[in-house]
């Protein structure tokens, strides 16, 4: 039974950093293996993609929003998606959310969700 669980969310001031984490549950068996998209949602606002990474982290994909500051990356020996977030704005505040993602912006038919982690920046 596959589980995603995001970490490292938290307040900044505008301009500053955070790194959030996306970790697969250790009963994932073989294969951690799929793409894997960073979602947030502000309060009253429609959910929106921030960045995707594909399969072997050789593909990764940022919103507009996001591009230039944001990184996404991969660990495949800790089984972990990582987004670095650097010079951010107070509009980059909301619930982050991981998510097996299948290469789109799209995201109301996806299936497996972490549980979220709440970026602030004021």
């Amino acid at each position: 039974h596959v589980q995603l669980v995001e970490s490292g969310g938290g307040s900044v001031q505008a301009g500053g950093s955070l790194r959030l984490s996306c970790a697969a549950s250790e009963d994932t068996g073989p294969g951690y293996d799929y793409t894997i998209s960073w979602f947030r949602q502000a309060p009253g606002k429609e959910r929106e993609g921030v960045a995707y990474i594909s399969t072997g982290g050789r593909t990764t994909h940022y919103s507009d929003a996001v591009k230039g500051r944001f990184t996404i990356s991969r660990d495949s020996a800790k089984m972990t998606v990582d987004l670095q977030m650097n010079s951010l704005k107070p509009e980059d505040t909301g619930l982050y959310y991981c998510a097996k993602g299948d290469g789109s912006w799209t995201w109301r038919h996806l299936e497996l969700w972490g549980q979220g982690t709440q970026v602030t920046v004021s």
